[in-house]
């Protein structure tokens, strides 16, 4: 009985664990990175803040209104302030309340708004910039998971062959067919390849770490991606010129949208900047009331009620401030000058950045072409290094061929199967990149 209950707890262990692991698909890794990464949510708070830099500079538009209040009491020699004469001690308040609007500012609050929304264009362009690398180094990241995978099953099976040459060779021996030697060489061999299957499940395990630290995981020993392998997806991107497609990525890439953004902050922020040359109208109303323990009535000499008082004794000013900016060491002048080299400095960011696409777009369009041959080539190769091991096996099994050459060709298939995984996901990912470049999303599909 108890032999059963640690059997059928023993499976519903493995049942939890099993449910645990899941398998992501580059889709779902794409979307949880973008959702999830640590820099765009960095990059979402900065948009944050440049939406309340909008609401800042609508309200720079609007009438400003505060008040104030004082309460004190005087010991001592002071003067009653309704009648001037001389008092001991008194109790006074006073209270204000006054509204301010700007009518004129050299324009600075209107250019700080739209300099705000442009603010808020360049986040946006930003935070979008962002995700587009999140999602690139992502699908390389799932890519070189595909890619580990597929050479460990190639290692594996071909330490399965070698295990049954093994087999063969020890038959072959023991008739005297071939030398022990030959024996220990195959020993060796599959030795070697117990080896790479190390080492590739090491290269397995590390390429699924860092995809799971693209996105935020912590959990490696529960992360894993499906188990699903690409080939090379059909594209026409090569019937378009390097320059075609670098004129069409100037269209909507967001790093471009965000230097061009910079560019138009930078002018706008000399636009404010010249604005302090220029003179300042606003326009006031202010309403004032007081109260003392010294206004008496003058029928009964009795203190005014305070709210009676607060009736009494109240005022209303309003009027226009004008200022005029004549002299003020030079820091209007110097503002511009420095808003000046800010905008220089933008527009050459921008250009350089148009520099750094062309190039990375004229890399992209020969690395298609190069690693498209190289994988071709590699295919070649594994099919005439198959056939050489195919022809030295039959030669070894008659004793023709010693066991170091048989394994010298052995080892040759096992390079040119791994070049022809290497090369295909090298492959497929410059193609998705020079896609990418084109406006195409991230799919291999």
């Amino acid at each position: 009985m108890k032999t059963r209950i640690t059997i059928i707890l023993l499976l519903c262990s493995v049942c939890i664990s099993s449910a645990q692991m899941r398998k992501w698909t580059l889709q779902e890794c794409v979307e949880y990175a973008v959702e999830n990464n640590l820099t765009i949510e960095q990059a979402e708070l900065d948009l944050d803040n440049a939406r309340i830099d909008k609401s800042d500079a609508i309200g720079n538009l609007l009438p400003r209104l505060n008040g104030d209040g004082r309460l004190t009491e005087n010991v001592g020699l002071s003067f009653n302030p309704t009648s001037q004469e001389p008092v001991n001690t008194q109790l006074n308040f006073t209270g204000n309340l006054t509204s301010v609007l700007d009518i004129f500012d050299g324009l600075r609050n209107i250019r700080q708004l739209q300099r705000s929304k442009l603010s808020a264009i360049s986040s946006q362009y930003q935070l979008d910039d962002l995700k587009d690398d999140i999602r690139l180094n992502v699908a390389n990241a799932y890519l070189q998971v595909l890619s580990n995978k597929e050479q460990l099953k190639v290692f594996e099976a071909q330490y399965a062959v070698t295990e049954q040459d093994l087999l063969r060779t020890k038959e072959l021996v023991e008739s005297g067919v071939v030398p022990r030697g030959d024996l220990l060489e195959i020993e060796a061999t599959a030795a070697t390849q117990e080896q790479q299957i190390i080492n590739g499940e090491g290269l397995v395990l590390i390429s699924r770490v860092n995809l799971a630290q693209l996105l935020q995981i912590t959990d490696y020993e529960n992360f894993d991606i499906a188990d699903e392998s690409f080939e090379i997806p059909p594209s026409d991107i090569l019937d378009n010129s390097a320059k075609v497609i670098f004129d069409k990525a100037l269209t909507f890439r967001n790093d471009i949208k965000l230097s061009e953004s910079n560019v138009d902050l930078a002018k706008k922020d000399l636009e404010i900047a010249k604005g302090a040359y220029y003179p300042t109208l606003s326009a006031f109303i202010n309403y004032n009331t007081r109260y003392s323990d010294q206004n008496l009535n003058p029928q009964d000499l009795s203190i005014i009620p305070f709210t009676d008082q607060l009736w009494l004794f109240d005022g209303l000013a309003y009027g226009f401030t004008l200022n005029i900016p004549f002299f003020n060491g030079w820091s209007t002048r110097n503002s511009v000058k420095r808003s000046k080299i800010s905008l220089q400095r933008s527009q050459l960011e921008l250009e350089q950045t148009k520099l750094e696409l062309e190039s990375e777009i004229q890399q992209a369009h020969v690395n298609v072409t190069t690693f498209g041959k190289a994988h071709e080539a590699a295919i070649k190769t594994m099919e005439a290094r198959k056939l050489a091991y195919e022809y030295a096996k039959e030669r070894f099994n008659v004793g023709l061929m010693n066991s170091f050459d048989f394994s010298q060709a052995q080892s040759r298939v096992d390079n040119a199967e791994a070049d022809v995984i290497r090369t295909k996901y090298d492959y497929i990912f410059r193609l998705k990149i020079l896609e990418f470049y084109f406006g195409i999303p991230i799919s291999l599909n």
